[in-house]
């Protein structure tokens, strides 16, 4: 059954007669439409694009199954007509700004805007073999990229010049865009979790963190190792293979059925059990796709129960103020027994 049909019956289950998806990701995932401005309207028999002269082209050519249609400065002007006995339509409520819901009750006032639900995230959370296999090629990148930023990290380059080297070689590689900005944080640094890369220079025997990804035809990838620069201290071993104990942990705990929250404590519990459970301050992981932080969450709140086709990242951390931090991350895909992981980089302490 193809995307649109399993929207449709979410629709018709939901009892509503259109949803209209302006979110960039839920238009690329239903349409294939790629441009930067646009709205799906999609009811039980109709699915149609409206974008405006830039895109119509590009429209055609990506969007096959859907009607076209150009709009003017306006483009609920152009969707007016097409919302004739549409009697409930559901809306993205975590996109749709304030003022959009407003003018949108204003503009279609025989029509009852009602919260979509997540509808389209319900579909986009499970992913399509061809979806693994672009998410696979975007993981093998990320795992090219570390392979080389090894061979260029010394002291005295700086956290912007390593990040930028990253994203050089992933562009040259296909990457498309970089899935997020780059966090690369050393020494001290490297105890903040979002530590995104600064003017500081790497210093010998600092702790380095490298949590970075790529996007490839529109699917990120999400990679963290992190190594030393120089000889590793006794304690930045010690945390260090504390660190990888839970992630190997949880990777092996990992299957479908379980809840998020069930695979974090088992990560959780072991850094716990060795006095860092202040020092873990965030979930153990997300999941990844069209976008890089999307459903479902492992976390101590993630009730979202695991099922084969989900990816999601593992990344336990330990981060001591002034001292620095460690965090292991890998992306995995929920298989009907365990988890397949998708990124494969060298996971012993390294150091440079």
């Amino acid at each position: 059954m193809d995307r649109l049909a399993k929207l449709r019956q979410l629709l018709q289950v939901n009892n509503l007669t259109a949803i209209l998806v302006l979110q960039p990701e839920n238009r690329r995932y239903l349409s294939g439409f790629t441009g930067s401005s646009g709205a799906l309207l999609i009811t039980g028999a109709e699915a149609a694009l409206f974008t405006d002269f830039r895109y119509l082209e590009q429209a055609a050519a990506q969007c096959p199954g859907f009607n076209i249609v150009k709009h003017g400065q306006v483009i609920w002007d152009a969707i007016a007509p097409y919302t004739a006995g549409l009697r409930t339509i559901a809306y993205e409520q975590d996109f749709v700004t304030q003022s959009q819901f407003q003018l949108l009750q204003e503009k279609f006032q025989a029509s009852k805007f009602l919260p979509g639900g997540h509808l389209v995230e319900a579909l986009r959370i499970t992913k399509e073999d061809s979806e693994l296999l672009e998410m696979q090629r975007s993981a093998s990148l990320a795992d090219q990229a570390f392979s080389h930023i090894c061979t260029c990290i010394r002291p005295g380059i700086s956290e912007q010049e390593i990040a930028l080297e990253l994203e050089f070689f992933l562009r040259r590689g296909g990457a498309s865009a970089a899935a997020f900005d780059f966090i690369v944080a050393s020494g001290p640094r490297s105890s903040l979790p979002h530590g995104v890369a600064s003017e500081r220079v790497v210093q010998a025997g600092d702790l380095l963190t490298l949590d970075f990804g790529a996007v490839v035809n529109g699917y990120c990838s999400d990679i963290t190792r992190t190594l030393v620069v120089g000889q590793a201290s006794e304690q930045q071993r010690r945390v260090y293979q504390v660190v990888l104990e839970a992630q190997t942990a949880a990777l092996a705990a990992v299957r479908p059925g379980l809840k998020g929250k069930e695979v974090d404590k088992v990560a959780r519990d072991i850094i716990s059990a060795y006095g860092y459970a202040d020092n873990f301050g965030h979930g153990l992981g997300h999941g990844v796709g069209l976008v890089v932080h999307e459903e479902p969450r492992l976390s101590p709140s993630g009730e979202t129960v695991l099922a084969p086709g989900m990816v999601v990242t593992v990344e336990p951390g330990i981060y001591l103020p002034g001292w620095g931090g460690v965090r292991i991350e890998d992306s995995v895909v929920i298989t009907q027994t365990g988890c397949r992981v998708l990124t494969h980089s060298d996971k012993k302490l390294l150091e440079l």
